[in-house]
């Protein structure tokens, strides 16, 4: 404790000759303050003070922000209420902690900022670019795959994560009002990355990027990756391409997807070109190799409609989601 309070500054003010007394109360009260700092790092972190361009927790005000590109990730754990119905509050709590223990760390391993926690789930934003949101996203999961071992042998169901990331201009700063502030994101591609996050649960897949996020990755060729759907999500007008990344999926689940990869991309085309029936047995060919391709049975579930009812006018191929 001495060595530790001298390096906190204990010396700072110390006239000579000095009194033992006085030694001891000023490297008190620096070890006490070092761990102050260190308590409020762990509710601000400093990352986030040199994100706003801020020296101390103490400069930091209402209204504070960055304006600027960014790539913002938004995740969840799939059927959560679900799984929290048949636990205790005290086990809720236990359960959310263990497991964001396990996945925190893989956003700030490349980059990124968590912004705030939200339940089960977290929003982050990586100051540097859609590569380092690519990054963490597939690192989160496969951290995630590694703790579902270790769920499944104390005898724990496996849990499932979506991961949605955008990429573009917003703000990120510090809401709220003078007697309780938080870090916030706010922008029309923060909404989307959370709308992002949503449909991986209606595709059934584990990370979901936009286009905007392809566009400004690095070396796109690096990933595996496959083409989902083009579609107008709730409160927006234009349609957008949304994409799975495959490095985010189990083994098994990534090399059959993989496999099934030029049936799924040849019933795509003649799902566009309106030639339901090749889209059919394409995508039957996929289901039959991988029967857990949710994607590809929600397109096989579309050509049927559409062979049964026949084809809307000024069709598109474009998919309106109704839901959040």
């Amino acid at each position: 404790d001495l060595v530790t309070g001298f390096e906190f500054g204990a010396n700072d003010y110390l006239t000579k000759p000095f009194s033992r007394d006085e030694l001891l109360t000023r490297i008190k009260f620096h070890i006490q303050l070092s761990k102050t700092n260190h308590a409020y790092g762990r509710f601000f972190p400093h990352t986030f003070l040199e994100f706003l361009q801020k020296e101390s927790i103490v400069d930091v005000n209402l209204g504070n922000h960055v304006s600027k590109e960014m790539a913002v990730m938004f995740s969840d754990i799939r059927s959560f209420t679900a799984l929290s119905e048949s636990m205790t509050p005290q086990e809720n709590f236990d359960f959310v902690n263990a497991y964001m223990r396990q996945v925190s760390p893989k956003i700030r391993e490349h980059n990124g900022l968590i912004v705030k926690y939200l339940g089960d789930g977290m929003m982050a934003v990586f100051p540097n670019g859609a590569d380092d949101a690519v990054k963490a996203g597939i690192a989160k999961l496969q951290q995630v795959q590694q703790y579902n071992l270790q769920r499944l042998a104390s005898g724990y169901p496996p849990i499932q994560v979506g991961v949605g990331i955008n990429f573009g201009h917003m703000m990120v700063g510090i809401v709220g009002e003078l007697a309780r502030m938080q870090g916030d994101a706010f922008s029309d591609e923060v909404n989307l990355a959370s709308r992002l996050e949503s449909l991986t649960k209606f595709y059934g897949v584990s990370l979901v990027i936009s286009q905007n996020v392809l566009n400004h990755l690095s070396h796109p060729e690096q990933y595996q990756r496959r083409f989902l759907d083009k579609v107008i999500v709730k409160g927006r007008q234009e349609p957008i391409s949304i994409f799975e990344v495959l490095d985010a999926e189990t083994e098994l689940m990534r090399d059959l997807k993989w496999q099934t990869q030029p049936n799924f991309e040849r019933g795509l085309d003649h799902y566009r070109y309106q030639e339901f029936a090749f889209a059919k047995m394409y995508f039957e060919r996929v289901l039959a190799v991988n029967s857990e391709d949710k994607t590809a049975l929600l397109y096989l579930e579309r050509v049927d409609q559409l062979l049964d009812r026949g084809v809307p006018e000024n069709w598109s191929g474009v998919w309106a989601l109704t839901q959040k």
